[in-house]
């Protein structure tokens, strides 16, 4: 009885109250709700004739649905089998895959789990291809590698070092301290220097009052911001170096 009471609804435990006897109890509740399986049963068995698998987007839906309504034709009394469910699945199908429908019954599945869990494996491979499919369409080329050497770099560089040019106010101090100092690796395996702007070339001093590199001689980015390939370094520096001769 204290059973009972402790599971039972709150608006139920104040009108059942006063029952000591636990069969009393029972059969006060079972006459009280047993016209439910009544009220439930025409729902149900309609719901179950009107289900169908091409109406749901994804099997789980389907599959959620069906179980539901199952367990309501299970407690008003009808008896559900593993070919009903089976049967069910399979006439419901869209008409655009009857023939996997037709491959599907071939297989001679038993069990329902089984074909629920054949036709969630499939779902999931069809969601991945086609994924796969809009990220690049058949005949489309690859995509490209960003070319580093145009890209702007506006906050802290990758390297740190030491030094006024250094740091998140590299882009800062580059074009303010082209008059004064200036920064200049002609080989990135030597040794990094300082050196006055009044011995550079007057072809540096243009590319410094443009913003090019004075590594790679390239516009958009800073000697610490270069990513440009050694051996185009290699040619610009030669180049420097020829000007300065003929000077």
């Amino acid at each position: 009885l204290i059973f009972l009471r402790h599971h039972i609804d709150d608006g139920l435990k104040y009108e059942y109250l006063t029952v000591k006897n636990p069969l009393e109890l029972w059969q006060n509740l079972n006459d009280r709700f047993e016209h439910l399986k009544a009220v439930v049963l025409p729902k149900a068995l309609n719901d179950w004739a009107q289900l169908r698998f091409q109406d749901f987007k994804t099997v789980s839906e389907y599959n959620f649905t069906l179980f539901k309504i199952v367990s309501q034709l299970k407690m008003c009394g009808e008896v559900i089998t593993e070919d009903m469910l089976l049967e069910k699945t399979y006439r419901t199908f869209h008409v655009s895959n009857m023939l996997l429908q037709q491959q599907y019954r071939l297989h001679g599945f038993t069990k329902y789990r089984k074909l629920i869990g054949s036709l969630l494996i499939t779902e999931q491979n069809n969601e991945l291809l086609l994924q796969n499919h809009e990220n690049r369409p058949t005949g489309s080329a690859p995509l490209q590698e960003v070319n580093a050497t145009s890209s702007h770099f506006g906050g802290r560089g990758r390297e740190r070092g030491r030094g006024r040019g250094s740091g998140r106010n590299q882009n800062f101090l580059g074009p303010r301290n082209n008059n004064s100092m200036k920064w200049q690796n002609p080989d990135t395996k030597q040794r990094q220097k300082w050196r006055n702007t009044r011995q550079s070339s007057k072809d540096e001093q243009t590319q410094n009052r443009k913003g090019n590199c004075n590594r790679c001689g390239m516009e958009g980015h800073w000697y610490r911001a270069c990513r440009t390939a050694k051996h185009w370094v290699d040619l610009y520096q030669a180049f420097l170096k020829e000007n300065d001769k003929r000077i």
